[in-house]
């Protein structure tokens, strides 16, 4: 049944007309013909005045009120069934507790934005004081007269340097990750040969390894190409962040290798493997955050801005994939992730073209 003002002042003025012709059987020396006017009389008087005062007092009321809250939440939720099937009450009461828990939602991720960007000022003040101190510390000293001597300053100097390439490697990770996820940085996707982009690396980073002892490698010959679709330049940045971390995190004498291997869905699956110290249970679902590090006593030690893994983790989104890590302690790890499976190479995999978009 349909419950509007009509049908509730139908079934009162009903209700009302056959209470009063009941009554009037009870008088005597009543005629058939006045008990029918006095039901008609009863029945439309009673109606017009219940569906006024429903219509303008209750009824339009709360339909302006539906119509104001329908505009706010702008579709936001969806309603089951008809609305006009429904009472208005029950309807506007669903309606507002619907439009509640959207709105308590959305103050619950506000709050989880906010304390999240509390937590990044806060660990980004962190990272800058440490570089910026250093140097000031290195300067200050030869201001205060240290600069005389000639084996001290060219020692400080070169610390100052130092501090301050790492200070400019963290600006510059916190704009590439800020840039990622705000979308300023666009994906430029192509086909390109995954194995000839790792031999790059490894011989940009073979000086580096062989300092350590440590012996860098594919899993094996590979004979045909590795073709994959992706951006060959954030791709690069990808591999060669998993790689260095490999070569800094695995002991004197150990191994880094690469592997790829084909996977469901027409993917390759590309991971890095070495021997080193591995990465604690606990710490495994938290690698991926910027600035966590493992081993905090040891890690500015071994450099790095500790924003790595997460504008890996953010690069490989952008590719709709995800980066995997498998670890067990004093054993070893084995980071991968997944890119889609290509059919030929586009001539612009040769070397890196320069695009707006790249930062």
């Amino acid at each position: 049944m349909q419950f509007n003002s009509r049908a509730i002042a139908l079934l009162l003025a009903l209700c009302v007309a056959a209470i009063t012709t009941a009554f009037l059987y009870l008088l005597p020396n009543i005629t058939t013909t006045a008990k029918v006017i006095a039901f008609l009389l009863s029945f439309s008087s009673c109606y017009i005045l219940v569906r006024l005062v429903l219509e303008f007092l209750f009824f339009r009321q709360i339909e302006t009120i539906y119509e104001s809250l329908k505009k706010i939440k702008e579709s936001e939720i969806t309603l089951k069934g008809k609305a006009s099937s429904v009472n208005p009450l029950k309807r506007i009461n669903r309606e507002i507790a619907n439009f509640a828990k959207s709105k308590e939602k959305e103050i619950e991720e506000l709050r989880e934005r906010e304390n999240f960007r509390r937590e990044f000022i806060a660990d980004v003040s962190h990272e800058l004081k440490t570089p910026i101190f250093a140097a000031q510390g290195f300067v200050h000293t030869l201001l205060d007269g240290a600069i005389n001597d000639k084996e001290v300053r060219k020692k400080f100097l070169k610390k100052a340097a130092k501090s301050l390439d790492a200070l400019d490697l963290l600006v510059q990770d916190i704009l590439t990750i800020s840039q990622i996820e705000s979308g300023e940085i666009k994906m430029h996707f192509e086909n390109f040969d995954m194995r000839s982009m790792c031999n790059e690396i490894l011989d940009q980073l073979e000086g580096k390894a062989e300092k350590k002892g440590i012996e860098l490698k594919l899993s094996k010959k590979y004979k045909d190409p590795i073709i994959v679709r992706g951006d060959y330049r954030r791709i690069y940045q990808v591999m060669l962040n998993l790689i260095s971390n490999a070569i800094k995190y695995t002991k004197k004498g150990g191994l880094a290798k690469i592997k790829f291997e084909e996977v469901p869905n027409d993917k390759i699956r590309i991971s890095v493997s070495d021997n080193g110290r591995g990465i604690p249970e606990s710490d495994i679902a938290r690698i991926f955050e910027r600035f966590y590090r493992v081993d905090k006593s040891r890690s500015r030690e071994k450099g790095g801005t500790g924003l790595g893994l997460s504008i890996v983790k953010h690069i490989l989104e952008s590719h709709d994939s995800e980066i995997f890590v498998e670890s067990e302690y004093k054993v070893g790890s084995t980071f991968y992730f997944d890119l889609k499976q290509a059919k030929y190479i586009d001539k612009v995999e040769e070397g890196f073209e320069e695009e707006e978009d790249y930062a």
